[in-house]
C-alpha cells in the first residue's frame, strides 16, 4: 500500500487542511513570508497531518479542531528540519537548496524560531489547551532524544535500551502525538486516545528501525540520504548494537575501533555491513521491526472497521516494507 492509497479517506480534508497550515505561516513580514512560501514549495509527502486525519477519522470523525492539531504538528515538524538542516550544515532539502544554503544560518535559526511559536500560538488561539501539553511534551522528548544520541555517539557505548529510548523519543513520540492529536480532536474517551497514541509510537519505533536497515543496505537515491551515513555521524544503531553484543568480543573491538577512526571509506562501510550480515544484525532488526508493527496493529484492534482503520492498517506495512 503506498502513501496516496493511504491518504484516499481523507484525500478532500487534507486539501482543506494545507489551506488552514498556509493561512497559519502567513506572516506580514516581507522577507518571512517570502521564505514560509519557499518552504511551501520543499514540503513532502506529509505524513504527519494525514496521521492526523486518519486518527480522527477513527476516533470519531473530522473536525475543525483536527485541522488545528494537524496544523500545530506540521508546524512543529517543519519548524524542527528547518533547525536539524542549520545543524547538520545541509545543502539540499529534498532536492531544493535549503533554506540555510539560500538565506544563511541566522534567517534559518530565527524562521525556524516563528515556526514553532505559531504552532504554539495556533493553539491557544483555538483554545485547545489539551493539545498544547501533547506537544510540547513531545518538543521535550525530541530533545532529550537527540541529546542523548549525541552523549552516546561520543561514548560509542550504546545498549540496546538506550537506542530504543532514543529513537521512541526522537522519532516514534511525533508520529504517537499525530495520533493522539488526532483521537483527542474526536473524542473525549482516554482510552480511545492512549490507543491511537500507542499505535503511532510502535508504528514509529518500527519506521526508525526500517531506516536504520536502509543505512546498511540501500542507496542513497533510494531513501534521500546517503548510505552510511548513521556510520559517518557515529550512530550506533540495532544492526550494529545486536552484532556487537553476539560477535566475538575480538570483532566487535575491531569494528568499534574503525568507527572511532572516523575515517570514511568504502573499505570500512563493506566492513561494517559485512560484520552486521554476519552477525544477524539485519535479520534480528528486521524482526523487531516486525513485533512493533504487530503490536501497532494490536493497539488498535477493537476501533469499528472502515476504510481509516484499514489505511492506519496500511501504513504499517508501509512502515515495515517500504523502499524510500
Amino acid at each position: 500500500m503506498d502513501l496516496s492509497s493511504i491518504s484516499q479517506p481523507i484525500d478532500a480534508q487534507l486539501k482543506e487542511f494545507r489551506r488552514f497550515f498556509r493561512e497559519s505561516m502567513h506572516s506580514k513580514i516581507l522577507l518571512l513570508d517570502i521564505v514560509v512560501r519557499y518552504i511551501l514549495r520543499q514540503k513532502g509527502k506529509q505524513v504527519r497531518p494525514m496521521l492526523v486525519l486518519l486518527a480522527a477519522e477513527v476516533a470519531g470523525g473530522i473536525s475543525h479542531r483536527t485541522f488545528v492539531g494537524a496544523t500545530m504538528v506540521e508546524l512543529l515538524h517543519t519548524a524542527t528540519l528547518v533547525h536539524d538542516d542549520v545543524v547538520d550544515e545541509a545543502e539540499e532539502r529534498r532536492g531544493l537548496p535549503s533554506i540555510n544554503a539560500v538565506w544563511k544560518n541566522k534567517v534559518s535559526v530565527l524562521v525556524g524560531d516563528y515556526l514553532l511559536s505559531r504552532g504554539l500560538l495556533v493553539a491557544v488561539e483555538h483554545n485547545e489547551f489539551g493539545f498544547l501539553k501533547i506537544t510540547s511534551e513531545t518538543v521535550k522528548r525530541m530533545s532529550e532524544g537527540e541529546l542523548l544520541q549525541i552523549q552516546k555517539s561520543r561514548k560509542l557505548d550504546i545498549q540496546e535500551s538506550e537506542y530504543f529510548r532514543i529513537i521512541s523519543d526522537k522519532t516514534a513520540s511525533l508520529i504517537g502525538a499525530c495520533c493522539e492529536l488526532g483521537a483527542s480532536s474526536a473524542t473525549s474517551d482516554p482510552e480511545a486516545c492512549k490507543a491511537l497514541r500507542a499505535y503511532g509510537e510502535m508504528v514509529g519505533i518500527a519506521f526508525q528501525i526500517r531506516d536504520d536497515i536502509f543505512d546498511y543496505v540501500s542507496t542513497g537515491a533510494a531513501i534521500g540520504k546517503p548510505t552510511g551515513n548513521d556510520l559517518k555521524e557515529r550512530k550506533l544503531t540495532l544492526p550494529l548494537i545486536y552484532s556487537m553484543n553476539n560477535a566475538p568480543r575480538k570483532e566487535s573491538k575491531r569494528i568499534l575501533g574503525l568507527i572511532k577512526k572516523g575515517e570514511e571509506s568504502e573499505e570500512r562501510s563493506r566492513a561494517v555491513r559485512d560484520f552486521v550480515t554476519q552477525y544477524g544484525g539485519l535479520v534480528y532488526a528486521e524482526k523487531t521491526a516486525i513485533e512493533y508493527c504487530a503490536r501497532a496493529r494490536e493497539a488498535i484492534a477493537d476501533f469499528p472497521e472502515g476504510p481509516a482503520k484499514r489505511s492506519l492498517l496500511g501504513f504499517v506495512e508501509f512502515a515495515l516494507k517500504r523502499n524510500a
